[in-house]
């Protein structure tokens, strides 16, 4: 698994993520579990990879 983020695209997937979870963890809307969904853009985030970039070739990482 080589790198195929960088370092924008990490921030923004965090923010995303963290923006989900609290709607799953904070709303009392009847879809507040769609919010657990912020678990994938927090872990590609820590990873600095993701899958589908990997499955159609691009990277934003500066160095790939």
């Amino acid at each position: 698994m080589t790198k195929n983020m960088g370092g924008v695209d990490r921030a923004l997937r965090v923010v995303a993520g963290i923006g989900l979870l609290a709607f799953a963890l904070l709303s009392d809307s009847t879809y507040a579990w769609a919010g657990w969904i912020g678990v994938v853009p927090l872990a590609t985030a820590m990873l600095g990879w993701c899958p589908a970039y990997s499955m159609v070739g691009l990277s934003t990482c500066s160095r790939a």
